[in-house]
């Protein structure tokens, strides 16, 4: 495991062979830390990736040709050591291809480059999926990055409030045990904002589906926002663990979702999976600006 460091007039980003994943994004201006800890007393991760799916499936498994393969939450992307295949001034790419160790529980010739480039105080999250293999490949992708929240002192995460691009009433899904259960949740906005409160996160995360929402800001209680993420991702989640009064709150851009209660279809069946033909490739971003 080893630590990668991107740094430009305004911000410093610092990056981690294992999962290829965030460890610190700072602004230079004031030195004031913008991603979490990694504290396992809340949750041990910073920003994983979520590969070859999102979320959680059915009874812990998948179906692909007549056969079941078990696999945990969020997939085994963020649990492997990637490789860095390339550094310039302002961008890191790294690289995890199929193994005979991936190949035994997602049996796809995959290659999975991540990437991240700086963009003034912004940095740009680059995913790349590629079908080595001779048939068409089913997956899911994600990110899940976690920010402080609240990131003042002597103030408390229910001062803040959540801006989305829109007015417009969102709809979450719900869910029961990590699993979707038919039953919507409605979550009225207030020109944009929603007031963060003790009891937002109790049923799991808020997950937007269609589209409704492309950008997603952390606001101090004066309502300015103090980070942002943008991205084109036709589902979000929003997550802080329930009932923990943990100090951050993930942003998750996703192509991709768990499955509903009960789901019994093959990998090709999942809802909002993706599909990629033989030698194809998927590319996609997200931003987060601070």
């Amino acid at each position: 495991m080893s630590r990668f460091v991107l740094e430009n007039e305004e911000i410093r980003l610092e990056v981690e062979s294992a999962g290829a994943e965030i460890k610190s994004l700072k602004r230079k201006s004031d030195g004031r830390e913008y991603m979490w800890c990694g504290d396992k007393q809340y949750w041990g991760r910073t920003a994983p990736v979520l590969f070859p799916i999102v979320g959680s499936l059915n009874e812990g498994v998948y179906r692909w040709q007549g056969k079941e393969y078990p696999m945990g939450q969020h997939g085994f992307a963020r649990d492997m050591e990637f490789e860095l295949v390339e550094q310039s001034e302002d961008t890191l790419w790294f690289e995890l291809k199929a193994t005979e160790e991936t190949l035994a529980k997602y049996p796809f010739d995959f290659v999975l480059s991540l990437g991240y480039k700086l963009e003034g105080s912004c940095v740009r999250v680059l995913w790349k999926v590629y079908n080595n293999g001779a048939e068409a490949m089913y997956y899911s992708i994600g990110g899940h990055p976690a920010f402080m929240c609240p990131i003042l002192e002597n103030t408390k995460q229910t001062d803040y409030y959540i801006h989305f691009d829109t007015d417009k009433t969102l709809k979450s899904d719900s869910f029961e045990g990590a699993l979707l259960v038919d039953e919507v949740r409605e979550y009225p906005l207030s020109d944009g904002y929603m007031k963060i409160t003790e009891d937002l996160f109790d049923g799991d995360a808020l997950v937007m589906e269609h589209d409704q929402v492309h950008e997603v800001a952390l606001c101090l209680p004066d309502k300015t926002p103090y980070l942002t993420v943008k991205f084109d991702t036709p589902l979000v989640g929003i997550w802080s663990p329930t009932k923990k009064n943990a100090p951050f709150i993930c942003i998750e851009p996703w192509y991709g979702r768990a499955d509903k209660k009960g789901f019994a279809g093959d990998l090709s069946e999942k809802e909002w999976g993706n599909t990629l033909k033989a030698k194809e490739r998927f590319e996609a971003s997200y931003v987060i600006e601070v």
